[in-house]
């Protein structure tokens, strides 16, 4: 009974960690910006250093680098997917503040809930509607943070992309029959793939920006093993100990932490409309997990 309890609460710690840490993005990204290197640049350094430090746990652990041919169009696709859900989150960080961005990209669940209901058939029940509904009033009220407008929903569109390509990354991964690969495998493929993505189109469209700084080498760094190899790795070992149930509620920290970030450190406003349609979007979510 003991040792049960201890799993349940390193369980527990390990989803507040994995989705903490997730929210912590703006905190290492957004300086980097305000210096000055491009969302595109910024991407290219986190996926890189996410990739080199997942092989080097797998190195440690003597997990197989082996991947079997008919594995890689499913890589590529998942790598494009969760390539361009962060892109558009970075992107959406030049349109508003950083905490609202992450409680609209939050609304992968919602958006998941909606695309297996509407397409893939899943069952329909009035709380999992109800919280759709409330989900769309919550990004409603965000879209009045400043005063609405055209920029204001410019910068929605695009979190929102991010979110429904996280949600599609999501679905496509529930969605794979008779392929096992081991989590940190896969995820280690997507940051490589995802790197090669970055590089070529780079190239074609513009060029690598250096990094200028210790202080910039730092953020990017942290970036990369914080919000995206520690969050990755915690989220795989939550799942194991509490359930995808447990550690999706859970997940709710990450735009409460990224709302905290936002305002203790780069002085973000947060009106009552910003609370109410983070409050809508975070019950949505936890209604959605809950009934499921």
């Amino acid at each position: 009974m003991i040792i049960y309890n201890m799993n349940k609460i390193n369980g527990f710690l390990y989803g507040l960690t994995s989705s903490a840490s997730f929210g912590l993005i703006p905190l290492f990204a957004i300086p980097v910006m305000q210096q000055g290197m491009e969302f595109n640049s910024i991407l290219l350094y986190r996926f890189i250093f996410a990739a080199i430090a997942l092989a080097s746990i797998m190195l440690l652990r003597k997990e197989s680098f082996k991947l079997r041919l008919k594995e890689l169009p499913l890589l590529l696709l998942l790598s494009f997917m969760y390539l361009m859900s962060a892109l558009f989150l970075f992107w959406g960080y030049k349109y508003m503040a950083s905490g609202i961005a992450t409680t609209l990209h939050f609304m992968y669940p919602v958006m998941t809930t909606f695309i297996m209901m509407f397409f893939f058939g899943e069952k329909k029940s009035f709380w999992r509607l109800f919280a759709i509904l409330l989900a769309v009033i919550g990004v409603f009220l965000l879209s009045y943070v400043k005063g609405g407008g055209q920029a204001g929903w410019i910068g929605i569109s695009i979190v929102l992309l991010s979110a429904l390509a996280y949600a599609l990354y999501l679905i496509t991964i529930g969605q794979i029959k008779g392929v096992q690969i081991k989590g940190i495998v896969l995820t280690f493929y997507v940051f490589l793939f995802g790197s090669i993505f970055l590089l070529a189109g780079t190239f074609v469209f513009d060029t690598i920006q250096p990094i200028t700084n210790w202080n910039t080498a730092g953020n990017l760094i942290m970036l990369a093993i914080i919000p995206t190899v520690i969050s990755n790795l915690a989220l795989v070992q939550a799942v194991k100990s509490i359930g995808s149930t447990l550690t999706s509620v859970l997940g709710a920290m990450e735009p409460v932490t990224a709302v905290c970030v936002g305002i203790t450190i780069f002085h973000e406003a947060f009106t009552a409309n910003i609370g109410m349609g983070i409050a809508l979007i975070i019950a949505a979510v936890i209604i959605i997990i809950l009934k499921k």
